[in-house]
């Protein structure tokens, strides 16, 4: 039978921790309306500024498998003027204490899916990581939960509403506008993404195939590490921050950094209610563990759209937008004000782009604020659903860099069309107990 006395056995063993009541870490530090939040996994993303040091909410407590990186944590706490926090042995022991208001997943990829789920069951808000998942099923089924729960949900990239957009110079709005109020004409977007988007200094990212197994440290619970993906010997590389080179816990440089390029574009592609219909694959086979470099990937829409992610840096020349009449979009020059346009004719003055962009209606407003969010239930700019689809462009590319060709996919079931294979790596399994809070 499983119980959560069974369940906790291997966090156990690992190390306890004083918790210090409520009540009083309350009392020392912040006003007792402030929401409060914990950090699940404590690594180098946990400490930036969008979870150790953000103060609109108050951190009262954190976990991590590794013992180092909890009292590391606890020393960082009170650094950032928290106080003394609650350092959990386990993070189920985390979801199950109604202080939290807010849980922060700050976890390895492999973990993201699950653990939004259990925090979504256990009543909690979740501020999750990118990439919100590794497949398309983990997706679907934390959009299915945190919405039957009524949770709030951010995941953590904000280039669809604040900051300049990768290699752009400018931020999203701009080029939204154009495309929403129809100046690419009527038809098909080509889109390109490749040099100013990262994809070549990733490529770096891979896993080591045959390694020998080490010794697991005495302070790190290796199994609880690992938790749904299936169970590899323990090796430092697999456990460090190279994690991201193996495709068990994460896709090299598409699962780390492609949810900051292609939501984004999604957004202002105004595709936050659809998935790509077709996905081909150029480049090398991979290896089954450890993640490689691919040459291009091309996501293709219902309506001909496409979305080329330019591995080879090829199509250095092309802009980030072409239009159906011939209008194109390109970054913003050295010491310009915006974005570039150019048509048929040539290019337009930088003051004729910002004359049609006055003019243009602006795209809609967005909820930019979490803890608004989670005091008054509105959901938040970058959500469990668009977060969802933007995550689908890119498992589906990862999945036809793993068969090393490409597949059809169908945006509303969900399913690789006609493809088995393909449907084996959208839908992959989990280790138990970890399927059964996944899935049910």
């Amino acid at each position: 039978m499983l119980t959560r006395r069974n369940l906790l056995k291997t966090a156990a063993g690992a190390s306890l921790f004083t918790i210090v009541p409520a009540s009083v870490l309350r009392g020392e530090t912040a006003p007792s309306n402030q929401l409060t939040r914990a950090l699940i996994g404590f690594g180098v993303i946990a400490q930036s500024a969008n979870h150790l040091a953000f103060k609109g909410s108050r951190l009262i407590g954190l976990c991590d498998p590794y013992k180092a990186r909890v009292e590391h944590g606890l020393a960082c706490a009170e650094q950032n003027g928290w106080g003394k926090v609650k350092a959990y042995d386990n993070f189920i022991k985390l979801l199950e204490d109604k202080d939290v208001d807010i849980v922060h997943i700050c976890t390895p990829p492999h973990w993201h899916g699950c653990m939004s789920v259990m925090a979504a069951n256990a009543g909690k808000d979740i501020w999750c990581e990118k990439p919100m998942t590794r497949t398309v099923g983990e997706g679907k089924r934390v959009m299915e939960v945190v919405k039957a729960k009524k949770r709030m949900f951010r995941l953590n990239t904000w280039f669809r509403f604040q900051d300049t957009f990768y290699g752009f110079g400018t931020t999203v709005e701009p080029i939204r506008q154009i495309v929403e109020n129809g100046l690419l004409g009527k038809g098909p977007i080509k889109c390109t993404f490749g040099a100013g988007q990262g994809f070549g200094w990733k490529f770096g990212w891979s896993g080591r195939v045959n390694a020998r197994p080490e010794p697991v440290p005495a302070d790190f619970d290796w199994d609880m590490w690992l938790g749904p993906a299936p169970w590899k010997p323990y090796t430092a590389h697999r456990a460090g921050t190279s994690f991201r080179g193996y495709w068990d816990y994460d896709s090299g440089g598409l699962g780390d950094m492609a949810q900051h390029y292609l939501d984004p574009l999604q957004y202002l592609l105004c595709k936050d209610d659809t998935s790509p219909v077709k996905i081909a694959y150029t480049g090398p086979r991979q290896h089954p563990e450890a993640v490689g470099r691919f040459d291009r990937i091309v996501l293709t829409y219902e309506d001909g759209t496409t979305v080329a992610l330019d591995g080879d840096e090829t199509l250095k020349g092309e802009p980030l937008l072409r239009g159906a009449n011939g209008l194109c979009v390109y970054p913003k020059a050295k010491g310009g004000k915006t974005l570039r346009i150019k048509d048929a004719n040539g290019w337009w003055t930088e003051e004729k782009v910002l004359a049609k962009l006055a003019e243009l209606p602006k795209p809609a407003p967005q909820q930019t604020d979490f803890i608004d969010s989670c005091k008054n239930r509105k959901p938040f700019a970058l959500n469990e659903s668009n977060g969802f689809r933007s995550s689908t462009m890119f498992n589906l590319g990862i999945v036809a860099e793993r068969l090393g060709r490409g597949f059809k996919f169908d945006p509303v079931t969900l399913r690789a069309v006609d493809d088995q294979a393909a449907d084996r790596l959208l839908y992959q399994g989990m280790r138990e107990p970890w399927k059964k809070y996944m899935f049910g």
